[in-house]
């Protein structure tokens, strides 16, 4: 039985052709995602501003009624509540800052909460308590940073483990290929303002072992061609290499994206944010590992001498001592 192929073998796609417009486009979709997190910001959940989180569903009515619920609650006195949707239409979550005296007296934030759910409750009769989530604003700030600085030293630490195992620029390549994917999937946060909690960290972690795995696929098949084919242009010998990976690549892919649709289709909304970061980061990682990551090599000056042993002096003379004899 002759197995199905989903890329010939003989595939020679030119990727490395386009290397310049598609370098200018994602270095304008960073530039976006970054204006976007600093104009729009991200929809940071409880777990990294503090406060307290109610989520309810309103179970006879198909859309949940926001701006009553928005004045109702801000008549309260615990200042400008955040609502919005939370899933499905007639679910929604209501997040709301801690009040002050709250750090020392935990008792506070109990009785802001069984008010605001005590009123919901005497104006909505089919409305139902989901859950209650409570963070510190001290706890939550420490949770952002050490979130943050994880992202970072995952990266770093990524693009020191290729140095080593290949080039300096491999290593460069690698970090730059990871920094386009986090940023791309940050802005997609920023732009949908879906809620960026400690899940959406974990996600990001998640697509840095993914980027980081498809990256090293595709550098030791470069590493490969470039001490077989001494001779071959750079352009060419990338273009070989990402087509000679280009079947492993897609399968990985697509079989991820299965499950991963299937997910966000059916899936727990909890997990809503979470499946879709990954699901992005799959495409974004796929592209960069060919666009981001193989492309930069040339523009670092690597060629065929790169994992070529160099002879030192004494090894030359005493290979024409041989010659010689």
């Amino acid at each position: 039985m002759k197995l199905l192929k989903l890329i010939p073998d003989n595939t020679n796609i030119r990727f490395l052709r386009w290397r310049v417009p598609f370098y200018s486009v994602s270095l304008l979709l960073m530039a976006l995602s970054v204006g976007l997190m600093f104009t729009k910001g991200l929809n940071l959940g409880v777990d990294f501003i503090g406060g307290q989180m109610i989520r309810a569903t309103f179970q006879q009515t198909p859309a949940a009624p926001v701006a009553e619920l928005r004045e109702t609650v801000g008549k309260l006195g615990y200042g400008e509540p955040i609502i919005q949707q939370f899933g499905k239409p007639n679910e929604i979550s209501i997040r709301m800052k801690l009040p002050e005296g709250s750090e020392n007296d935990p008792g506070l934030a109990d009785a802001m909460a069984r008010k605001i759910i005590s009123t919901i409750q005497a104006e909505h009769k089919d409305v139902r308590i989901d859950g209650i989530d409570s963070v510190s604003g001290k706890v939550s700030g420490e949770l952002f940073s050490s979130g943050m600085l994880a992202l970072a030293l995952a990266s770093v630490a990524v693009a020191a483990y290729i140095w080593m195992r290949f080039e300096w620029q491999f290593g460069v390549g690698a970090l730059f290929a990871l920094v386009h994917d986090v940023t791309l999937t940050m802005g997609m946060f920023a732009l949908t303002q879906m809620e960026f909690d400690l899940n959406i960290v974990a996600a990001l972690l998640t697509l840095i072992g993914y980027s980081l795995n498809d990256n090293i696929v595709v550098y030791d098949r470069v590493r490969e061609n470039l001490k077989k084919y001494r001779r071959m242009p750079m352009p060419e010998l990338l273009d070989l290499s990402v087509n000679e990976t280009l079947s492993r690549t897609v399968v990985t892919s697509l079989s991820l994206l299965i499950t991963l649709v299937a997910l966000l289709l059916f899936g727990p909304d909890v997990i809503f944010g979470f499946t879709a970061a990954i699901t992005l980061g799959i495409f974004v990682g796929t592209y960069s590992s060919i666009y981001m990551a193989t492309p930069i090599l040339i523009w670092l000056k690597v060629d065929s001498g790169s994992f070529v042993q160099q002879e030192s002096e004494i090894d030359r003379q005493e290979r024409l001592a041989r010659e010689r004899s």
